[in-house]
């Protein structure tokens, strides 16, 4: 179903004591993609910056820069933009029943896929094989370990079509592993998720990559927002949104597929898309580096993805 979005995510620092200067990146604004329009976008920051840009990264993100060189005890960062997303469901059935070992064996260097760029490549989204082939490497949050394949094993049998793979996999991270925020960090490795049994959805992105490439299927990560959903007969509450992370896979016919583990599905127009990169280092929503005497620091975040009421309104309605 086609929904349109308007979308907000508020970050603000407090800290203890002045800063002089502050150097930030965000990666804030949804993509443009053939199945989601971004119709308008900013970023605002306060204190106003000395010095902004905007730019797309190595993976086709954009990217906003500020630079702020006053003392300051707060840092408000605002994403605003409406989009579009027109995203059709998935029919599994139709899907290609490329074996995982399949697709492994074609995207590995000396592959048939370097004798054929057809074959989901040069997709929509328009990646290279330089970037096919990093979704296959380590990364930093994502690296390969046997535990992290001693536990995937099940669900990679032999000959079974890459897509009942991603299904298996996100069905097992599902309802093997306890959403529970607050009990992992981003620095939480795939090893020891598998031990607690319980993390975030950033965590459970990783894994499943991790998984995959470790069978040798391309992986990477998307980072977005997902709409939630009321329970039953009650409003919508503005605010109770926040940051999502799922995981792509690459199937030859049929480019990259988007899963969503936590969820245990595909993604679909609910989901809107910020970028994607090799793991959650690649976007996270806002970084950088601050100078202070001080030690301290509040973060608060929120995050209103809310939909428009007529599906095809126009920017600004």
């Amino acid at each position: 179903m086609r929904r349109t979005y308007e979308l907000v995510h508020h970050t603000r620092y407090t800290y203890d004591q002045p800063v002089t200067t502050s150097y930030g990146r965000a990666v804030l604004l949804p993509r443009d993609l053939p199945e989601q329009t971004r119709h308008t976008a900013s970023v605002v920051v306060a204190p106003e910056p000395a010095d902004t840009a905007e730019q797309l990264d190595y993976f086709g993100n954009t990217t906003s820069y500020f630079a702020i060189t006053r003392p300051h005890a707060e840092l408000e960062v605002t994403a605003r933009s409406r989009v579009t997303v027109d995203r059709p469901e998935l029919d599994i059935s139709a899907l290609p029943r490329a074996t995982w070992s399949d697709v492994a064996r074609m995207a590995r260097p000396g592959g048939t896929v370097e004798a054929d760029r057809g074959e989901g490549v040069d997709s929509t989204d328009g990646i290279g094989l330089v970037q096919l082939r990093e979704a296959l490497l380590p990364s930093r949050h994502v690296a390969p370990s046997a535990e992290v394949r001693e536990w995937a094993a099940p669900s990679f049998v032999p000959g079974r079509p890459v897509v009942e793979v991603l299904v298996d996999l996100a069905h097992r991270i599902r309802t093997e592993m306890a959403y529970r925020p607050g009990s992992t960090t981003v620095s939480t490795t795939q090893v020891e998720l598998l031990d607690l049994r319980a993390g975030v959805c950033q965590d459970f992105a990783h894994l499943m990559i991790a998984a995959l490439r470790t069978y040798g299927v391309p992986a990477r990560y998307a980072s977005g927002y997902i709409e939630t959903q009321p329970p039953p007969g009650r409003p919508k509450l503005r605010g109770a949104d926040a940051s999502h992370a799922w995981a792509s896979a690459w199937v030859p016919g049929a480019g990259w597929l988007e899963v969503d583990p936590t969820n245990d599905c595909f993604v679909d127009s609910r989901y809107v898309v910020l970028g994607w990169g090799r793991d959650y280092g690649d976007v996270p929503p806002l970084r950088g580096v601050i100078f202070t005497d001080g030690s301290q620091s509040r973060l608060e975040v929120s995050v209103d993805l809310h939909p428009v009421d007529s599906p095809d309104a126009e920017p600004g309605v």
